[in-house]
């Protein structure tokens, strides 16, 4: 395969995969071509059999969510990653957090670190595909989704404290509803805890930021 030919079939996509580009040719070849580039410095190998195009070579901006998605399948970003996507928590998070229901890891790239954390597959749900900007998308958590998960995957989560710290703002983006929905579906004494002070945190701030 011909540079050129690299080129316009991934530089409009975030990431690709050593199999996508592999359709219909020889996977060897196309992994020890791939290497080559990679030590030429045209490609970035993000992890195992994953890549973007270098800098110069790109059309459009790697999300990072979207490069979430693509590195552990099958996942959704959610925990503190969601919330400040959402708005609802003030600080910046430079680590993309997602959840998995296979093995929980962390991967350092050099665009950043992702981590993965685990939950049993009953409780893997809640999530949207969402829009982002150059046409590209993500599985991303519902906002009542990523603030349970983040609480079911944290040690005393469900106590009023944590939840203060987390200087939760926004509060008419979360749905009352949708939180008993996801807190019923758990089946977690925690998270049914820890929904009735957020619901209690909902009424106070009517609507408003905390």
């Amino acid at each position: 395969m011909k540079f050129e030919t690299l080129l316009k079939k991934t530089s409009q996509l975030p990431c690709f995969t050593t199999r996508f580009l592999s359709a219909g040719q020889n996977l060897a070849q196309v992994r020890l071509q791939l290497n080559r580039w990679v030590r030429s410095g045209k490609l970035i190998r993000l992890n195992k059999g994953i890549y973007i195009l270098a800098e110069p070579y790109r059309k459009i901006k790697p999300n990072l969510f979207s490069i979430a998605n693509n590195i552990e399948s099958p996942s959704y970003v959610s925990c503190q990653s969601a919330l400040s996507f959402y708005g609802l928590i003030p600080e910046f998070v430079p680590v993309v957090t997602s959840v998995t229901s296979g093995r929980p890891r962390t991967i350092e790239t050099p665009l950043g670190r992702f981590e993965y954390r685990y939950i049993k597959k009953d409780f893997f749900c809640g999530y949207q595909e969402i829009e982002l900007p150059e046409k590209q998308k993500a599985f991303i958590a519902r906002p009542e989704k990523a603030l349970l998960d983040l609480i079911y995957l944290t040690a005393q989560g469900d106590k009023k404290e944590f939840i203060d710290e987390l200087r939760l703002q926004n509060f008419n983006r979360f749905n009352k509803d949708v939180l008993d929905e996801y807190t019923e579906k758990s089946k977690s004494p925690k998270l049914k805890r820890a929904a009735s002070n957020i619901k209690k945190m909902i009424d106070e701030s009517q609507g408003g930021e905390l």
